[in-house]
């Protein structure tokens, strides 16, 4: 593998970002063609391989490790439908992978998306205001080579821009196809893409980062919800979605609101020790089938009472999915003016209550399921309080 850097890169400790200038192209002036992969820094890369494996339904498709020649970190690449998450351990206590999960526990690190040049995306994000985190370079070996970059953003966590087009190897340079994992094999559960990343940030850090990814990236707001739409008798929190040109990349970014007792970004904020993604959306196309396989190999979900499907289809409309079977399986459904979606949320994927994972399918819904903010809460909430966090 070699590297061929451009471009110096400042320091990481610099807390203040130089003031954010606006593209001069809105439109075009920023092309993404999609999430890449997202890379999570995890305390055992192969244990967390084969759970995702097992219970989500991945597969294991490339390594890198000391059998490969990688002396500092060891990665596992699983995949499913267009969905990849690169799990990466530190071999030493000094690996920034080491660092990180010895603060965060386990967590997205590295949220790489797919640029028709990745120069040309850090050059411009760097000249609007962005922190560099990684210069553009090229990794390479005998498959090829491809560029990547990185910016900083929320927390610990970076940008990267990433084009594969000159690089036929399995993933990058350093891995090779992954062998079995005994024990790990599990049936595909029909994930089929990202669909939007949430970052949950700081009391007054909201609309500082909805500005970066509008004057940095070229994204625009999608939708806002304040405190008065996202609350419960005890807690609240803010929101805006922000998105790519093309409606593709989404990013949510969620702030604490006052309230009478401790939010669930609150409770985010403490455990995480500070901003970070707060769960991944994963699309399907056809939820009923891929929540009875999760729940059959052990996901666990939040509760939702049976209360709320027995007005679910006066609230909604009319839906294909029968109503008897998304009780059942605790799935939330909600209509916009384009359409309607299925969603339900896993609990906390590991021990501190931070990363979860939601599975959503839209029948032309654009939205995020405004109206079961209030459901989702109160079963949030209880969640919280049995874990001594209201």
């Amino acid at each position: 593998m070699t590297t061929n850097s451009h471009a110096a890169v400042r320091p990481s400790g610099c807390l203040e970002r130089p003031p954010l200038r606006p593209p001069t192209d809105r439109d075009d002036s920023f092309p993404i063609r999609g999430f890449d992969h997202l890379e999570m820094y995890v305390g055992n890369a192969k244990q967390s391989a084969a759970w995702y494996c097992h219970a989500f339904g991945f597969e294991c498709t490339a390594v890198r490790g000391l059998e490969t020649g990688e002396r500092e970190c060891a990665s596992y690449l699983v995949e499913q439908g267009d969905v990849r998450l690169l799990l990466t351990s530190g071999l030493h206590s000094s690996h920034r992978a080491a660092r990180s999960v010895r603060r965060h526990g386990d967590s997205v690190a590295v949220i790489a998306l797919s640029v028709p040049d990745a120069d040309a995306a850090f050059d411009a994000a760097v000249a609007r205001g962005a922190e560099a985190a990684a210069a553009p370079a090229t990794a390479a070996d005998e498959h090829g080579g491809f560029r990547h970059a990185s910016i900083r953003l929320y927390g610990d966590c970076v940008l990267q821009f990433i084009d594969r087009r000159g690089y036929g190897g399995v993933f990058g340079p350093g891995f090779r196809p992954a062998p079995v994992i005994p024990g790990a094999a599990g049936r595909n559960c029909g994930l089929v893409a990202i669909d939007h990343v949430v970052a949950n940030v700081e009391l007054g850090r909201m609309n500082e980062w909805a500005d970066f990814f509008s004057h940095v990236l070229g994204f625009s707001q999608l939708v806002h919800f304040d405190d008065e739409a996202i609350s419960t008798e005890y807690s609240a929190l803010m929101s805006k979605v922000m998105q790519d040109g093309t409606g593709a990349i989404k990013f949510p970014i969620n702030e604490p609101a006052e309230g009478r007792k401790k939010s669930q970004i609150e409770e985010f904020l403490e455990f995480h020790e500070g901003p970070g993604v707060q769960h991944i959306a994963c699309r399907t196309n056809d939820i009923l089938a891929t929540v009875t396989r999760l729940r059959e190999n052990g996901v666990e979900f939040l509760h939702v009472p049976i209360s709320y499907y027995e007005d679910l289809e006066q609230r909604v409309g009319t839906i294909d999915e029968p109503i008897d079977r998304l009780a059942e399986l605790g799935i939330l459904a909600d209509r916009d003016e384009d359409g309607y979606l299925l969603q339900i949320f896993t609990k906390p994927v590991e021990d501190r209550p931070t990363l979860f994972y939601e599975i959503i399918e839209r029948h032309g819904a654009t939205g995020f399921g405004a109206g079961n903010f209030k459901s989702l809460f109160v079963a949030l909430e209880r969640e919280q309080a049995a874990r001594g966090n209201l």
